[in-house]
């Protein structure tokens, strides 16, 4: 068997696991460096996704626990809406990836990891970003710490301001 290290992992293994929407803790604490918030405006907030895809994997959240998009009031789908052009235009000029995914998960059953808070997924692209690891050993390699794009995209505060 093949081994793949990864020690940065055991910080999360042996961490008591919170209680409640992960989404909704992360706006009440207010603790953006621990749930890696890389921007807050007024009806949604834009964070890394710790289980990232791909690198530069993030999340724009709305600030209400609402499980389905057409319960956005039209503010809150402008101020998402702007939040994610602004989370791509921020994300070209950090990472330069040559596409995007975006989209949402809406229910259990699309596949949404937490499927009581609505999000949409930004995920950067870049030819051969998926290779061999993922479907001969189901291993995704991501290039970059959390902690590393975390610090980059908040040193991107004068581009943030627009939002």
């Amino acid at each position: 068997m093949d081994k793949l290290w990864a020690p940065w992992r055991m910080k999360y293994i042996s961490q008591s696991k919170k209680r409640g929407c992960i989404f909704c803790n992360a706006l009440r604490e207010k603790r953006d460096e621990t749930w890696f918030v890389v921007k807050r405006s007024r009806f949604c907030f834009v964070m890394l996704n710790i289980f990232p895809y791909n690198n530069g994997h993030l999340m724009v959240v709305p600030n209400r626990h609402i499980a389905a998009p057409e319960k956005l009031k039209d503010e809150e789908l402008l101020d998402i809406n702007k939040t994610i052009v602004r989370t791509i235009s921020i994300l070209r000029k950090v990472l330069k990836p040559e596409g995007f995914n975006v989209g949402m998960n809406i229910g259990e059953v699309s596949g949404a990891g937490i499927a009581g808070h609505l999000h949409t997924h930004i995920v950067p692209r870049w030819p051969a970003d998926t290779n061999f690891m993922p479907v001969i050993s189901d291993t995704k390699i991501i290039s970059q710490s959390l902690e590393e794009l975390y610090s980059r995209l908040i040193g991107e505060k004068h581009a943030w301001r627009e939002v």
